[in-house]
């Protein structure tokens, strides 16, 4: 093991700070370490659209061969592909119970999903990538209401604001789809084009 060799008290500490620089030393620089630090990055185009390609993935909590399978749904679909593809990635159950309000994350929201709490128009649905489509009506299972995660959702309905081509029914919870959401009713920041960029290389 190596042997501390600094200094024994927090206040020689402190002193020896003060000598180096202050806090200053250890100020986080906009670079990596090293004497060739300044120089190593480049924001290149690529850098970006992978970087764009990054947020989306983590925003949404999908793994690359997922994404990369609604990516290649998107491209057979008409419309613009990176709008087409955000469609996608909003149009996703726990995503959905997210938007609605009724999950303070879209982590907690895949987990209510995994564990069987949704109903999609009469039948149970526990798979989170489930593709909701217009005119679906998604319930909390009567059994599951009571729970915490559905009480303090009730509590809270409507503090955050829910997109239009959503509606919650407070009282229930029910959640009704009335059309795939546009892309002006996404509010991810998220640069679509990038991602169509990186994959379509």
């Amino acid at each position: 093991m190596a042997r501390y060799t600094g200094p024994a008290t927090r206040i020689s500490r402190r002193l020896k700070v003060d000598l180096v620089g202050g806090d200053q030393a250890f100020e986080r620089r906009p670079y990596p370490p090293g004497q060739h630090g300044r120089g190593r990055t480049k924001d290149t185009e690529y850098l970006q659209q992978l970087q764009e390609k990054q947020k989306a993935r983590y925003t949404y909590g999908i793994l690359e061969r997922q994404f990369r399978r609604y990516y290649e749904t998107a491209v057979r679909r008409q419309g613009k592909t990176g709008e087409v593809l955000l469609q996608l990635l909003e149009s996703r159950l726990d995503n959905v119970v997210y938007r609605a309000g009724l999950a303070r994350t879209r982590r907690q929201a895949r987990q209510l999903v995994n564990h069987g709490h949704f109903i999609v128009n009469g039948k149970k649905v526990n798979i989170p990538s489930f593709q909701v489509s217009k005119f679906d009506i998604i319930d909390v299972k009567p059994k599951s209401l009571p729970t915490l995660p559905f009480v303090a959702a009730k509590e809270s309905v409507g503090d955050r604001p829910i997109p239009g081509w959503l509606q919650v029914v407070p009282s229930t919870l029910r959640i009704l789809v009335h059309q795939l959401p546009e892309r002006a009713q996404i509010d991810v920041p998220v640069t679509e084009q990038l991602i169509v960029e990186f994959y379509s290389k």
